[in-house]
């Protein structure tokens, strides 16, 4: 008898920016889940750059390009969430959260997050070790980068084009939230 379970990942973040580290798990998990939904969530300890809104539609349209270069593999929805993720991932059906890894320092948060997670909610957590060319990628990365001046054009490898493009508005507005990225003593 065959097993007709459906397996929905929920792969859960900020995404602000999102990066080709992110886009590299998205394209390998399409391959061991059902259903993959790239949620996107708030971090209230890291200020954002990009809204929901805008980063839904950076994410929307990166996705809809995967999906037309790669149409096998399974389908990725994009939505944005507030509050908890193991609540997000209930209420999407999700039988996994996905977390990608990039060193021993994510492993121990996330596997500390994901004790919890299992503990508190009874949902698991699959960890996916992120492709070797985007093992030192992260978003806080590429947004102290933009607020301290560096060049955006020289991120080409490891963000897309259209991060990069927003980001140089997001530079040029009055309300540039890099800006004040920059004069923040907390930022990641």
């Amino acid at each position: 008898m065959a097993d007709t379970t459906k397996h929905v990942a929920l792969y859960a973040g900020s995404f602000d920016p999102i990066t080709y580290g992110h886009l590299d798990v998205v394209s390998r998990a399409r391959t061991l889940f059902d259903e993959l939904v790239l949620g996107l969530g708030n971090n209230p300890e890291k200020p954002a750059v990009f809204s929901f809104e805008e980063r839904r539609e950076m994410i929307g349209q990166l996705v809809d390009d995967m999906l037309a270069e790669a149409p096998d593999g399974a389908p990725v929805r994009v939505e944005s969430y507030t509050g908890l993720t193991v609540d997000f991932a209930r209420q999407v059906g999700a039988s996994a959260i996905l977390r990608g890894i990039r060193n021993v320092t994510d492993l121990a948060m996330e596997c500390q997050l994901a004790i919890t997670n299992r503990q508190v909610a009874e949902i698991e957590t699959v960890f996916m070790i992120t492709g070797e060319r985007y093992a030192f990628t992260s978003s806080s990365l590429i947004r102290q980068v933009a607020a301290l001046g560096g060049s955006l054009d020289r991120l080409t490898a490891i963000v897309p084009q259209i991060v990069i493009d927003r980001m140089k508005e997001k530079m040029r507005s009055e309300d540039n939230p890099l800006a004040r990225m920059a004069r923040d003593e907390h930022i990641d």
